[in-house]
């Protein structure tokens, strides 16, 4: 049985930053701000974001189709919609396999 994982944040980043290449705790803090950023601000003008040997965060634009409510059985529409989806690298997959 799996032990509960815990969540890495933005706070974590910025403390690895500091302790691992020494940086400031303000530098590295506003280093993992910028990083976010421009990841963010990409994607927002329907860029795909690729970092090599981690993965690619891609946007795909999805169509209008026919859902169903599962509880009355009701049909409605569901509007299209842009989505993100990651897709981990092969490499971060055999890492990830390898610690289960």
């Amino acid at each position: 049985m799996m032990a509960e994982a815990g969540t890495l944040t933005r706070a974590d980043l910025a403390e690895k930053l500091h302790t691992e290449v020494g940086l400031s705790r303000a530098d590295a803090a506003r280093l993992v701000e910028q990083i976010l950023g421009h990841m963010c601000d990409a994607l927002a003008e329907g860029e795909n974001v690729k970092i090599s040997g981690f993965g690619s965060f891609i946007l795909r634009d999805k169509g209008e189709r026919v859902g169903r409510n599962p509880k009355t059985g009701i049909e409605v529409p569901i509007a299209p919609r842009r989505v993100l989806t990651f897709r981990a690298s092969q490499m971060m997959r055999d890492r990830i396999v390898a610690a289960g």
